[in-house]
């Protein structure tokens, strides 16, 4: 069975949508991984396509709020922003010029054909949310010579309410379709919308069609799989039809008129500064932030932050473990004090360095210092975003500090270690998210120790493309980037990151040629359908190495543990990750970022003869 993979992704930029969309033409594809629907809504944004008339875009995009992209779609200028529905299918319309077997090629489509079946989706999308049948059978449909979908199509009153614009390369498919649900119509006053100017735009809600934007996902998503499976009356020859994969980030609270209420989020994401440090009531243990968003989090109930059960409460997670109850025997960590450790942490004192293995209680602390390793935390130890689930202090940061990198390569060279794990804070209030000092560190390592592996585990950078760059052209040997949990949980969980910028970021690190890792810290309250989901999505954008490990909770102020994960279901989390293509999953209770992070490069690099297996577990 094909899987269809319908992602509801929420505002997502339009550079960052275009490079997931990018990873996953370019990434792995097959019937294991199947063909990807991103849904979207994009910040305001003018895109002009290989065919477009610069002349179109009748003022500065700046003036008005806008962006200006230059994209590799056919068609001319248009515009998308809040209240337009984006769909792209990232689909394989032709199998043999994809490199599937030849017996697939009868499931070839032609690229009109497909402009064809997206414009039948549209028309069935309107016509299933026209609920109260506002417009009649001949109202909406195909206007002759014009792409996209029309209101009184044949008329001189014709007006567009949908746009299409593709591109197919090597047999997949790239960008799609904007359905006007009810956008701010004053932006196409700006621009010669798709060139055309006999004949005006319109959307949904002009035409009085009244369906709110989850409402017209719903409807599309339908309509396409729909068409899909039937391959616009094709016959599907893998013979046992199409699985829909459906998961959806948080819908996010707006109202009408107005951009989603970002005013939860850590104060750096909003572009309002540090804020306070958190105190009284919400401070974790030893003076760090409280994992409350970064904005206080309110009174609590249980300790944890209303707002944060709030956000878990919106993502359908009410099952908690109580504080009171006895942890499973299989979450008992090991502890060992030894010569080792010691040394370690005589190393890390001496250089004045960070570790993230204390600073976020890693529960493997113990056993990787006993056997020589550590993983340096750069950029200060204070972090500007506050997830409900990290116990990093995010009290106000300080600058970065100048030495920071040659004591980091001072540390590596005295421990004489061959792979180094270089991870960071999240620094927003740095105009390059830190990029310049985590790739000053791997510089400095390599002039140190040129024979030392280099990995390091980054934040989003805020999805700046040109700040990734720099990591990448320090080059190192894995890059390392957690998703975290799922598409639904991710507002929960990390509110002032995203599930589309994680993926899109993992996706250019994998296309630059480098070795991509990810991470997922699972009992927040996602199920094993999620995980699979989550784990078919990285392995489409080209990740290799995937650690897969139980969320402790750190204090009683952060997310509440919703259930205990066994041995035996991390086991299972393992083959689907090794099924679906990724080298190396290494899955446990304990499994961190880091954990076995040689062993598992050394794997993804080779997974026949590898040191490490593919499967690993630890009870």
């Amino acid at each position: 069975m094909t899987a269809l993979r319908i992602r509801w992704l929420g505002t997502v930029p339009y550079l960052e949508a275009w490079a997931l969309q990018r990873a996953l033409h370019d990434g792995r594809s097959g019937p294991e991984i199947g063909d990807h629907l991103l849904l979207l809504e994009h910040p305001p944004t003018y895109t002009l396509g290989r065919n477009a008339d610069g002349r179109h875009v009748l003022v500065d995009p700046g003036s008005v709020g806008a962006e200006l992209v230059e994209v590799d779609r056919g068609g001319d200028v248009t515009f998308h922003g809040p209240g337009q529905l984006v769909a792209y299918p990232i689909v394989t319309v032709d199998p043999a010029a994809a490199g599937e077997p030849a017996a697939r090629s009868k499931r070839a489509l032609g690229v009109r054909d497909y402009v064809h079946l997206l414009e039948s989706v549209l028309i069935d999308t309107i016509r299933r949310v026209d609920t109260a049948g506002r417009l009649g059978p001949d109202d909406v449909g195909r206007h002759d010579g014009y792409p996209g979908v029309w209101i009184r199509p044949g008329t001189a009153d014709a007006r567009k309410v949908a746009q299409v614009g593709v591109r197919v390369e090597r047999g997949r498919t790239m960008h799609g379709v904007a359905l006007n649900v009810d956008p701010d119509m004053t932006f196409f006053e700006h621009i010669v919308p798709c060139g055309i100017t006999g004949y005006g735009v319109t959307s949904l809600v002009r035409e009085g069609i009244a369906a709110s934007m989850a409402e017209v996902v719903d409807a599309f998503a339908d309509a396409f799989a729909a068409g899909w499976a039937a391959r616009g009356g094709q016959s599907d020859d893998l013979g046992d039809g199409l699985d829909v994969d459906r998961s959806d980030v948080v819908w996010r609270r707006s109202h009408a008129g107005a951009a989603p209420d970002d005013s939860d989020l850590a104060p750096f994401s909003r572009g309002a500064g540090p804020g306070r440090p958190t105190t009284g009531a919400n401070a974790t243990v030893g003076g760090a932030g409280a994992g409350s968003g970064g904005s206080g989090g309110g009174t609590v109930a249980g300790g944890t932050s209303v707002r944060l059960l709030g956000r878990l409460a919106e993502a359908g997670v009410t099952d908690r473990v109580e504080l009171t109850d006895r942890k499973p025997d299989w979450m008992r960590a090991r502890v060992r004090l030894d010569a080792d450790v010691l040394g370690v942490k005589r190393t890390v004192r001496d250089l004045g360095l960070v570790t993230v293995c204390e600073e976020a209680g890693c529960p493997n602390l113990s056993e990787c210092w006993s056997d020589g390793t550590a993983t340096f935390m750069v950029c200060g130890e204070r972090c500007t975003r506050a997830c409900g689930f990290c116990l990093v202090d995010t009290r106000h940061p300080e600058p970065p500090s100048p030495d920071e990198p040659e004591r980091v390569a001072d540390a590596v060279a005295r421990m004489d270690l061959s792979y180094a794990v270089i991870t960071m804070v999240a620094r927003d209030d740095l105009a390059d998210g830190g990029a310049a000092h985590v790739a000053a560190t791997v510089a400095a390592v390599r002039r140190r120790r040129p024979g030392t592996r280099v990995e390091v585990l980054i934040s989003d950078l805020k999805g700046d493309a040109a700040a990734l760059e720099v990591v990448l052209a320090a080059e190192p040997d894995v890059v390392n980037h957690n998703v975290e949990t799922v598409a639904r949980l991710q507002r929960a969980v990390r509110p002032s990151a995203g599930y589309a910028r994680s993926l899109a970021l993992l996706g250019r690190s994998a296309l630059a040629g480098r070795t991509t890792k990810s991470g997922l810290v699972v009992g927040l309250g996602e199920t094993r359908d999620e995980i699979t989901s989550t784990l078919a999505d990285l392995a489409a954008v080209g990740v290799s190495i995937v650690t897969i490990g139980q969320y402790l909770r750190p204090t009683s102020h952060h997310l509440p543990v919703a259930r205990w994960w066994t041995p035996d279901d991390f086991a299972g989390f393992a083959a689907v990750g090794r099924s679906l293509g990724i080298a190396h999953v290494e899955s446990s209770p304990f499994t961190r970022s880091s954990y076995h992070a040689r062993a598992a490069a050394e794997s993804a690099a080779d997974p026949v003869t590898g040191p490490a297996a593919d499967v690993v577990v630890r009870s």
